[in-house]
């Protein structure tokens, strides 16, 4: 079976891609598995740039198919903040909860119906020689006053799906894993993984 490295150490999409590429014909496997300390850094000015960036770096360090995506919360209100800088927002060390904090005080004084947003991803996945194809997902909801929810990551806590009135990260993992953003590039990758394999 045919290894697909996950270029990313971030728990939680790990365990996010681990099942939505499932059953693929793939043994999933991660930087830490492999023993790849190297940081790629995500020099890139858009979310193509970075996910093809790390995507092909770490397929020519590891001499497997890597997948790697880049994402990010786009804010309305904010002008599309913070965007292709969601992981960085609140400074290179913030956690989860700071960067929450921080995105809610600069929406303070804005009314719901201006609080629109959008998840967005985009999945590079590379060969070993440097070739590479992306996918793309977005998911539309609504930025809450306060944070709500124990499951997900990120900005899951204050993004608000008007549809089930709930946070993403209020919803369960097999919910949310129909229609987040990164299932929806996911599908794509699906694919395109699977005409590696023929």
């Amino acid at each position: 079976m045919p290894k697909l490295l996950l270029a990313t150490s971030n728990p939680g999409k790990i365990k996010e891609y681990r099942f939505l590429l499932e059953g693929l014909g793939y043994q999933i496997t991660t930087l830490t598995e492999e023993g790849i300390a190297k940081v790629v850094t995500e020099s890139g000015s858009n979310y193509e740039q970075n996910a093809r960036l790390k995507a092909i770096s770490y397929a020519k360090l590891s001499q497997l198919i890597a997948l790697a995506d880049d994402s990010g919360l786009e804010v309305d209100a904010l002008n599309g903040e913070p965007g292709v800088k969601s992981a960085r927002f609140a400074g290179e060390a913030a956690i989860d909860a700071e960067k929450v904090s921080l995105l809610l005080a600069r929406l303070n004084d804005v009314p719901w119906e201006q609080r629109t947003a959008r998840f967005k991803c985009v999945i590079a996945i590379a060969s070993p020689e440097g070739r590479t194809e992306l996918c793309y997902g977005e998911c539309h909801g609504m930025i809450a006053f306060e944070a709500k929810g124990k499951n997900g990551f990120g900005y899951d806590p204050i993004f608000l799906l008007p549809e089930t009135g709930k946070t993403m990260a209020e919803l369960p993992l097999e919910i949310k894993n129909q229609i987040s953003h990164r299932v929806r590039a996911s599908q794509q990758a699906r694919q395109v993984l699977q005409r590696h394999l023929v």
